[in-house]
This record gives C-alpha cells, structure tokens and sequence, in this order.
C-alpha cells in the first residue's frame, strides 16, 4: 500500500511550484490562493519539512520542495499524455452485416480473415438470422438478401446468381442420377412459398426422372441439410456458392447434373448510408469476393 500524502495536496504544490506562485496555481485550480495554501502547508506537516520559501510577494522553492517538484512534474505529465491518448481514441467502427444463418457459416464466415487482413481498421459484425431485419431499425449496417433482386428504396448490388445441383459425400457411391434411389433425399424447406425455389420435385421433372428414393430427411435449416450431406445422411439438392469449401476440400461432389437456376444474392443498405466510406468498403469487399 502506498503512503502518498492527499492528491489534493500533491497537486496543488505542483502548480504552485510550477507558476512559482498560489495565486496564479488558485487561478488555474478554480480555488482561492488561501485554499493552495492551506494543501501546501497540509504537504509541508505531512512531510515534516519546508517546500517553499514564503517572501512578500513571491515564493521560491526550497532544495526539498524542488526535488519533489522535478517527480511530480514528470508525473502529472506522463498522467496528462496517458489521459489524453484516451480521450483522443476513437473505438473501433464496427459494421454490422445481416445474412441467413447458412450464407453467414458457409459463405460469410470462412471469408472474415481475408477481410480483417485487407481492413484492418474496420470489425465485422455478423448477425447471423433468417429473419429479414428492418434496416430503418439501425442494428444492421449492411443485408444480404435472397430473392429476385428488386428492393425498393433500397440500395441493392448483386452478389451471387445462385445454382443449385445434387451433391454428396463420396463415400455413398452416387455417380448416376440412378443412384439416388440408394440414398435417402436431404430436403431443404423453404420458408417463403416461391416457386422459383429449386426442390428435388422440379429437379426431377427438369431431368425426366421418377423419384425414388429410399427415404428422406428433411430440414427447415439450410445449413442442417449441408451438414447432413457432408456426413453422408444422404443426397442433397444444395446451392452450390454455399457448398463451394466442400466440394474444392472433396467432402462434398457434385457427380452429376443438370443444375437449377436459384435466385440471387444481393447486398442492401439504405440509399442515406450507401456512401458512407465504411459501408461502402465493406459493401466494395463483399461485391469482389463475390466476383472471385
């Protein structure tokens, strides 16, 4: 524990010392020169030994009194630096990206890395939901949205023209559309009735195929039915941006066609904040990623 006299009384003695005058520290501390005074004859007692040299009009440090005012005035310097730097600080600017959960895991998440290396001063935040959110509200900065690409009064630029096609862990030996009837069909339900959604009843139909399939999964969760068909639970019907890292890693194969046209990625910001330099970089990020 450290025996230091009253801050108070440190303070006050080193204005004083430093203007070499109570009147002019009392002016500086919003404090009457009585009251300095009184601090440094309270210092003065505290350390049984005598600071300044009091004259008529004037006061001089005495050996001891200059000695302490040298560490001080080092002190309250290193103090004043340390406090400013503080205040000057700006907090990291965080902005927020809205997306489903599955394009947040798949898609978003394995690319935040690249990001924080090419902006290093901006932190991403991902707010990972399949709920639409009301950018008005403010808690998102930025949306990715799935669907035709129209988005009135909202900025919007595509992202990803979806596909879809059937994948499968390798080890289920699918190599034909005849296959699938070996496996169990992973469906994924759609939350919105559009029937430009691709499914396995269109697949089919687009390929002139009867289904007939073992049996089936099926999850209201996009990215269950990824992992599903990355542990070989079956056949998935499964967009092929979101499944990119597994099929380039071999845990997922894409053995055959044809594909089926999904709907498109966009990212949305209100018109207001579309120049604003932070969601732009970030919006700029998103757009080239896409574009690789």
């Amino acid at each position: 524990m450290r025996r230091l006299p009253p801050l108070s009384s440190l303070r006050a003695f080193e204005a004083a010392a430093r203007h070499g005058s109570f009147k002019r520290a009392a002016s500086e501390l919003l404090v009457t020169a009585t009251a300095v005074s009184h601090q440094i004859r309270t210092l003065e007692e505290h350390l049984d030994v005598r600071l300044f040299d009091r004259q008529t009009r004037r006061v001089s440090l005495t050996e001891q009194g200059r000695a302490l005012y040298l560490v001080l005035r080092d002190g309250f310097d290193a103090f004043a630096a340390a406090i400013e730097r503080i205040r000057s600080e700006r907090k990291r600017p965080v902005i927020t990206i809205s997306a489903t959960v599955a394009f947040s895991a798949k898609w978003l998440v394995p690319r935040v890395a690249g990001f924080q290396k090419a902006h290093p001063g901006i932190d991403l935040r991902l707010h990972a939901s399949d709920d639409v959110v009301d950018l008005h509200s403010g808690q998102v900065d930025l949306a990715i949205r799935y669907g035709h690409g129209s988005y009135p009064n909202l900025d919007a630029r595509q992202l990803i023209a979806d596909r879809f096609a059937p994948v499968v862990n390798p080890v289920l030996d699918v190599h034909q559309p005849a296959d699938l009837a070996k496996v169990p069909l992973i469906h994924f339900e759609w939350r919105s009735a559009d029937p430009d959604h691709p499914t396995w009843p269109i697949w089919f139909e687009r390929t002139d195929m009867r289904p007939d399939a073992k049996s089936a999964l099926r999850f209201t969760d996009e990215s269950q039915a990824i992992q599903a068909a990355v542990a070989g639970q079956g056949a998935a019907l499964l967009s092929l941006a979101l499944v990119r890292e597994e099929l380039d890693a071999g845990r997922l194969i894409q053995p055959f066609g044809p594909t089926l046209q999904g709907l498109t990625y966009s990212v949305v910001t209100l018109p207001s904040r579309s120049k604003e330099a932070l969601v732009h970089a970030v919006r700029d990020w998103l757009i080239a990623e896409a574009a690789r």
